[in-house]
C-alpha cells in the first residue's frame, strides 16, 4: 500500500462509524430518510441519474453509502470502493435498513483488480472531494478508465481548485500552484470537541490546479463532455465545486 493511502486509512478508520451516527443519525434513521425520495439525496446530480435501472455504478471513495444507497434504491446496481473499514459498515448497514443492497468492497483504490473489473461500470461518480486524496493524479484517472465501459460515463464532482484556497471571509491564500503532499485535517475532526480532536490522525494530501485535473482527463483519453462551476452552499459568488462529466471511447468510433 502506498503511504500516503496507508496514512488516510488509519485516519478515515478513526471513529468514522461515530461521525456518521452524529451527522446523519443511526443507519436506520438515514435509511427512513433516504427512503422518502432517494433521488432528492443526489442533490445537484440527481438529473445524471434519472434513468439508472439497470445500470452498474462504481461510487468510488463512496465513504459512508449516502450516494450508494440512493442509487441502488433507484434500481442501479452499486458497488463503493473506499479505504475506511468503518465507513463501510456504516453503509452497509444502511442498504439493509433501506431495504436494498450494495457491493462494498474495502482496499485501497490503487489496488484495484483490474482484470477483474475492466470495461465493469456503465457510470463512474466520485463526488465530495475525492482527488486530494491521490497523489499519483495520472495513475488514479487510468484507473477510472480501466473500470468504466467503452461508452460509458464518467461523473466527477470535487472542491473546486481556485474556491478551496478562498476563506469564509473571501481571504485568498496564495497556495494555488503547490504541489507538495502535505497534512491536513481529517474532513470530520471538527464535529468532536477540542479535547477530542487532539487525538486526530491527519490526512496526506495533494492539491490539484485545474489545468491539471483537466489535461489529466485528457490525457487518459477521456472524451470531455461538460465542466460545469458550482457556487458555495450560501450561494457565494466563488466557485465552490465543480462537476466533470465525460465519456470513454467506444473502440473505432469517433466519439
Amino acid at each position: 500500500m502506498k503511504e500516503q493511502s496507508r496514512v488516510n486509512k488509519q485516519a478515515w478508520e478513526y471513529r468514522a462509524y461515530e461521525f456518521w451516527e452524529k451527522r446523519d443519525g443511526t443507519p436506520s434513521e438515514y435509511a427512513a430518510i433516504i427512503k422518502q425520495e432517494p433521488a432528492a439525496c443526489l442533490k445537484k446530480h440527481r438529473h445524471y441519474f434519472e434513468n439508472v435501472a439497470g445500470k452498474t455504478i462504481a461510487n468510488i471513495c463512496g465513504s459512508n453509502g449516502r450516494k450508494a444507497v440512493p442509487l441502488a434504491l433507484l434500481g442501479a446496481d452499486v458497488t463503493v470502493f473506499d479505504i475506511s473499514e468503518e465507513n463501510a459498515t456504516y453503509a452497509l448497514e444502511l442498504a439493509h435498513y433501506a431495504e436494498t443492497k450494495i457491493e462494498y468492497i474495502v482496499g485501497d483504490i490503487y489496488a484495484i483488480d483490474l482484470t477483474r473489473y475492466s470495461d465493469t461500470f456503465d457510470i463512474l461518480y466520485l463526488e465530495g472531494g475525492i482527488l486530494h486524496y491521490f497523489a499519483d493524479l495520472e495513475r488514479f484517472l487510468q484507473i477510472l478508465f480501466t473500470i468504466l465501459k467503452p461508452g460509458g460515463q464518467l461523473i466527477l464532482s470535487d472542491f473546486h481548485p481556485v474556491g478551496r484556497w478562498i476563506d469564509a471571509d473571501l481571504t485568498y491564500r496564495p497556495r494555488y500552484f503547490d504541489q507538495a503532499l502535505q497534512t491536513g485535517d481529517l474532513a470530520y475532526k471538527t464535529h468532536f470537541t477540542d479535547q477530542e480532536q487532539a487525538d486526530f490522525p491527519d490526512v496526506a494530501v495533494r492539491y490539484f490546479t485545474l489545468s491539471e485535473i483537466l489535461n489529466g482527463v485528457l490525457a487518459t483519453r477521456f472524451t470531455l463532455q461538460q465542466f460545469e462551476e458550482h457556487r458555495g452552499w450560501n450561494g457565494e459568488n466563488i466557485p465552490a465545486e465543480f462537476t466533470l462529466l465525460a465519456t470513454k471511447p467506444i473502440e473505432g468510433s469517433n466519439l
